[in-house]
């Protein structure tokens, strides 16, 4: 019976013996090529904390004491030990997150999937355990990747000056986050990794040690957790050191044995401690250890002997930008772009490739990201900065009081907006043109096809005294949408036909291929339909009003939240243009979204054309003055609209 099933908690590991843990961790990892195989999901990082999470859940007694996890993609393996095995529908709807969730475990204390966040929350809970009077022991795993973020080191700051205040940060250096972790943080890293003399030392006395009777291990253990003078001289002084932190390391990431040893003394020091492990991304899986761009960080369904994806896919929304920052980068040598952390996952690396002088990996630090651009912008280049939509959020201020307020041109560039579906909540890039909607002279571009987003990056990187967004989906990108006409500087998709038609369609971004399909359905209904994309939904197009007074409602469809979205823009440039015509605005509703497909939130919030049609023909028959119960559900022409509002006028009775 293989041991993975016998595990239900963790503390049925307490009963291993250490053949058994390495075995334990053997067949975790094939569970882990197999499972994800089959979802998709982070494979890499889980790979590389298999023993280290075994190592904590033996030290430690979760949920009582609280295991925190930055960012959260690497908890698979905390997942099966604390009782969740069935990965069937991991990342689907019904199934598990693929990261922490409160919901799923008391095991699971923060779900909070952008990275930089756990010594913060570290810091709370361990204050909040010393007021209350509490033992309880904190642990914060953070990945070097994550501590190149500002908000790491402002924990730091905080939790160096309570010497006696418990807490274990465990940094899992595998000297990546996506791609190989940069800048000066890693460099020190990487002198701690390479200056092996401390462990060299302490390998050659254990073995003697261990021989020597009843003082041989205290003695060893003793030497594992030496204080500073021993490691000024055999090894570099830690900075962490130099911020008061006691600091345990480097330990093999991969040494059950070892990780136990060092979080032990951690565990009964008191105070904080660093424990700084080197474990390897990808461990045990081939496919993964052989790809150099990130080590199967995350995978889609793929074969899980080969590595290979099962279904080729088509071309991409980041691919197309990547593809044309190349162009740029030939024909502009003031074009730089920036990423955090995710040269790849952004599509920069065939930029980075040929213009390797021209590219700038912060790390993640995008309120760095963001003031550096800033700068490279007032140097008198034009930095394209390449960012998740959610992960925008955090340089709001930088964006709004650095780039804006300094009339810098710098684009930034948002993937992933709208809904992404399987990453859950604190992925969906659902705020971007509602947040970015109160800074002053600040333009956003929603392309709706590939050739728009070639086309509107051209647009935003000829801004130079203003910042600029060009924002997309994820996946793949259908087929191009063309325009029939213009008006002003949107594009007319579908034209009405009629010198007074009922709707006025405004489709925002990659959604136009469903708004047409909502002007189909309204046309069955006898509904005459305008179909126009702003291209630019910021500012609102000047043109927007005038035709809005042409038509008999306005509807907006938009893959952003509701809530000071593209919409209420839009109904304000209305009310000042005192234009009096009734809007109806559709997006995302202001509420975190579980995962699931994307298909499947869009279903359940009903932004589907079936689901959008329904409503605006309910609100055209309003203005027509027909009860609900007299529209026709197969379709009706505009002479049996017509025909149904007279006998309404004739007081006919309505059944409703």
């Amino acid at each position: 019976m293989p041991l993975l099933t016998r595990i239900r908690g963790p503390r049925d590991l307490d009963r291993l013996s250490p053949e058994e843990l390495n075995q334990l961790a053997g067949e975790i990892r094939a569970f882990l090529v197999d499972a994800v195989s089959k979802t998709g999901g982070h494979l890499g990082p889980n790979l590389g904390v298999v023993e280290l999470t075994i190592a904590m859940h033996r030290v430690f007694d979760s949920p009582r004491d609280k295991v925190l996890f930055d960012t959260g993609h690497q908890s698979y393996v905390h997942k099966l030990l604390t009782g969740r095995q069935d990965f069937g529908k991991l990342r689907t709807k019904g199934g598990l997150s693929g990261y922490p969730s409160r919901a799923e475990s008391d095991h699971d204390v923060i779900e909070n999937s952008h990275a930089s966040t756990v010594l913060g929350w570290a810091d709370g809970l361990a204050k909040a355990n010393e007021v209350r009077g509490k033992d309880d022991h904190v642990v914060a795993v953070i990945g070097d990747g994550a501590l190149t973020g500002g908000m790491a080191w402002e924990a730091l700051n905080n939790i160096a000056a309570a010497k006696d205040r418990p807490l274990v940060i465990v940094v899992n250096d595998n000297e990546r986050s996506y791609a190989p972790t940069i800048g000066g943080l890693a460099n020190h890293l990487a002198t701690l990794r390479t200056t092996d003399g401390y462990e060299r030392f302490l390998a050659r006395g254990k073995d003697f040690l261990e021989r020597t009777p009843v003082v041989g291990k205290p003695l060893y253990e003793t030497l594992h957790g030496a204080k500073k003078g021993l490691k000024d001289f055999i090894a570099p002084q830690g900075m962490f050191e130099d911020l008061g932190l006691k600091y345990v390391g480097p330990i093999d990431g991969h040494d059950i044995e070892a990780l136990e040893s060092a979080l032990v003394r951690a565990k009964r020091f008191g105070g904080p401690v660093i424990v700084h492990c080197i474990t390897e991304k990808g461990r045990g899986y081939k496919p993964a250890l052989e790809d150099e761009a990130d080590h199967f960080h995350a995978v889609g369904v793929i074969h899980p002997d080969t590595g290979l994806p099962i279904a080729a896919s088509g071309m991409d929304w980041t691919s197309v930008f990547g593809e044309e920052m190349v162009k740029l980068g030939r024909e502009r040598e003031d074009i730089v772009a920036i990423t955090a952390a995710m040269l790849q996952p952004v599509g920069l690396k065939k930029f980075a490739e040929e213009f390797p002088d021209r590219v700038y990996d912060v790390g993640i630090a995008e309120q760095h990201a963001a003031v550096s651009a800033a700068g490279l912008a007032s140097g008198g280049l034009h930095p394209v900065f390449a960012v998740y939509a959610t992960f925008l959020n955090r340089a709001f201020d930088q964006l709004l009081m650095d780039v804006a307020l300094h009339k810098c041109g710098v684009t930034f560039v948002l993937d992933r907006a709208g809904v992404t579906g399987t990453d859950g909540a604190s992925h969906n890039g659902m705020w971007d043109m509602s947040i970015l909607q109160c800074v002053p002279t600040l333009r956003i571009a929603a392309p709706r096809d590939a050739d728009q987003v070639r086309l509107q990056l051209r647009e935003a990187v000829e801004v130079d005294d203003a910042p600029t967004v060009v924002r997309y989906s994820k996946g793949a990108v259908g087929p191009a949408v063309k325009a029939v006409g213009k008006v002003g500087g949107m594009d007319v998709l579908r034209k009405a036909g009629t010198s007074r038609p009922d709707v006025l369609l405004v489709s925002v971004g990659a959604l136009a291929p469903m708004c047409l399909e909502i002007a189909d359905l309204l046309n069955k209904q006898g509904i005459t339909t305008t179909v126009v994309d702003p291209r630019w939904v910021k500012p609102v197009d000047e043109a927007l009003a005038p035709l809005a007074e042409q038509h008999r409602v306005v509807v907006t469809v938009e893959d952003n939240s509701r809530a000071g979205g593209v919409g209420s823009a839009i109904a304000q440039a209305l009310r000042d243009a005192g234009v009096d015509v009734p809007l109806r605005d559709f997006g995302i509703p202001p509420r975190f979204l579980d995962h699931a497909s994307r298909k499947e939130i869009m279903a359940e919030i009903g932004l589907t054309a079936p689901d959008i049609s329904r409503q605006v023909t309910g609100l055209v028959a309003k203005l027509d003055g027909i009860p609900h119960s007299q529209l026709r559900s197969s379709g009706g022409t505009p002479t049996e609209r017509t025909a149904a509002v007279d006998s309404v006028e004739a007081g006919e009775p309505a059944r409703d």
